[in-house]
Order: C-alpha cells, then structure tokens, then sequence
C-alpha cells in the first residue's frame, strides 16, 4: 500500500468515525480522547465488516452501536455477574422431562407478562435487571392475578448487598438477590427508582409487593436444551452468559451460534422464550442494554450442547413468587 493509499484509508476511517459520532451524539474532551476512541471505533469497525462480509462463517449480523468506542475495560465494567453462592436453603433440582421439538414459546408476545426492555447503564448491575425480570414474569404468571408489576432494581442494587454476596454496580447474581428476597419484598420502581448507581438502602417493608418462597427459592435448571426447554415453558428464566466480546457486543439481528462468544460467565440476562421451528434452533433472550441495542433490546442465542452457546447452558435458574405480607 502507498503512502498515499494509506492516507486515503485514514482519512475514509476518520470521516466515517465522525459520522459515528455524529449518529449518536458523542463528544470528546481532547483530541487525544478523540483519537484513542477512533483506534478502538476502526479495531471494532473490522470486526463488524468480517462478520457482515458475503460468506461469512457467522449466522447474524453486526452492527455498530453505543459501545463501538468503549475501551474493552469500560464495556467489561457492565459485566457484573458473580460467581452464584447459595447462602440458605437448597435450591429445588427439576426433573430432565423430554420436550418435543418444532413448538416455540414467546412469553413477550404470548403474554402480558413481560416487561419493556430497561437499561441498567454504566452500573455492573445486570444481575439485578435479569433478578428483577424474573421475578416479574414469575409472580405474574403463576400468582393466579395476572399481575405485573415494574418492581425496583435499585433496593438489589443498595439492599441486598454484601450479605448476600452482590456487590452493588461492582456486581452480583440472580440467585442471591432472590434469596435476599425471602426476608424483604421486592418495591415498585416508581416508589424506588433506578439511579445506575450505588446508594444508601432506602427500603420501606410496607411497600414491598413481591417476595420469594420460603424454602427452595428458586429451582436449579440444569444446563441441559431439554431441561431449560421445559423450564421456559412455564416462564421466563434467568441464565449467566459472556458478554464481553466482540460478537456479543456488536450484534444487532439473526442468531448467533459462534464458539467466539466464549463461555466465561460474566453478564446475567433472561430468556423469554425459543424456537424450535426454523435452523438454527435458538433461545430468545432479553438484555438490560436498552431497546436501541441488538433486535430492540433482546438476542437470540443458538441452542447448542454442553455449555452452550456464549455459555447460556451453564446456570439457568427461576424464582418462585408469592405476595409479600410485611
């Protein structure tokens, strides 16, 4: 390549950045910042043209979005799954019952028991988000009242803490929040909203809506297509999954069914839903991204064995839900 080439591919890379910039009003404090985010824009850049290239080995598409100049420590900081501790009670084991494929289940379309897709920010409170969507969809569908209720991800967030192995925006599981609920109800966000940010616990027990069951809790999935098949067809579900690669960052339709999105659990999401009827076979999954992210906030994962694809099959779990009495 020439020297003049080269400056004619720097130039197309920064006008094309600009207009990255322009498209979802980012702005810079120095032009040292501008030129590190347009590093990291043009490395991401590439990515999005390999996977989106005719023949391409990827089953979905990519896209650029409000991430595509994170530095990779920025975007790993909204990664904030932790490692699941059980700190009372067993949690129930369900049964390996077969499923018969070709049938799909979509509690976002089949229901009024799912939730518009929220964004948990610059907070590592994915945890807390999935927790939350859980617990909605499972008191709605199984409390007999059809009830769904927006309830709060911030009392997670500053209430159920280190006592219960979640760590605020610095991260949490799924598992622990519902075992913090046992002993608090779950408020309303429009009584405790979200901040995206760590604050002093302001919880009022008269006000709590939603509680887990006393004794097993929640129940064990197991990381099997069969076993989470069956699970979801009772409600949503949460799962653990790996979020920090470029293949999950930047995906905006179709399926992915790559081995690169990796299997180191980092990011807590829900599965709505799956497909069964078309190839590739595939869970439908809501994020905590925001609407403006992937198919209007939600991604659909290939269904694969072991630990499955971006690492879905590896902790599936779901809460069981009463009326909170204070």
């Amino acid at each position: 390549m020439t020297a003049v080439s080269v400056a004619e591919s720097i130039e197309a890379s920064e006008f094309m950045f600009m207009k990255y910039v322009a498209d979802f009003n980012k702005s810079y404090g120095t032009r040292e910042e501008f030129n590190s985010r347009m590093a990291r824009w043009i490395e991401v850049d590439a990515f999005v043209r390999e996977v989106n290239a005719p023949g391409s080995e990827y089953t979905h598409t990519a896209a650029h979005n409000k991430f595509s100049d994170f530095s990779e420590g920025e975007f790993k900081k909204m990664q904030g799954l932790k490692a699941k501790k059980v700190v009372s009670n067993e949690p129930i084991m369900l049964e390996d019952v077969p499923v018969n494929s070709g049938n799909d289940v979509n509690w976002v379309t089949g229901s009024s028991c799912v939730n518009p897709v929220q964004n948990q920010g610059n907070c590592g409170s994915c945890w807390a988000f999935s927790a939350t969507a859980a617990i909605e969809s499972s008191y709605c569908l199984t409390s007999g009242t059809n009830k769904l209720w927006k309830l709060s991800e911030q009392q997670y967030v500053d209430c159920a803490t280190s006592k219960y192995y979640n760590f605020g925006c610095n991260g949490g599981n799924y598992t622990s929040a519902w075992n913090y609920n046992q002993q608090y109800g779950q408020m309303q966000e429009s009584q405790y909203p979200y901040a995206g940010k760590d604050g002093t616990c302001s919880y009022v027990a008269s006000e709590g809506e939603v509680s887990t069951t006393d004794g097993g809790y929640y129940l064990e999935v197991g990381g099997t297509s069969s076993k989470m098949m069956t699970a979801v067809n009772t409600k949503p579900m949460s799962v653990s999954i790996e979020a920090d690669r470029l293949v999950f960052q930047t995906y905006s339709s179709g399926v992915i069914t790559s081995s690169k999105c990796g299997t180191s659990l980092d990011h807590a999401v829900i599965v709505t839903g799956y497909v069964t009827s078309t190839s590739p076979n595939y869970w439908i999954v809501r994020n905590s991204w925001g609407a403006s992210w992937g198919e209007e906030g939600y991604v659909n994962i290939g269904m694969s064995s072991g630990a499955g694809i971006c690492g879905i099959n590896s902790d599936p779990a779901q809460p069981f839900t009463q009326t909170w009495t204070a």
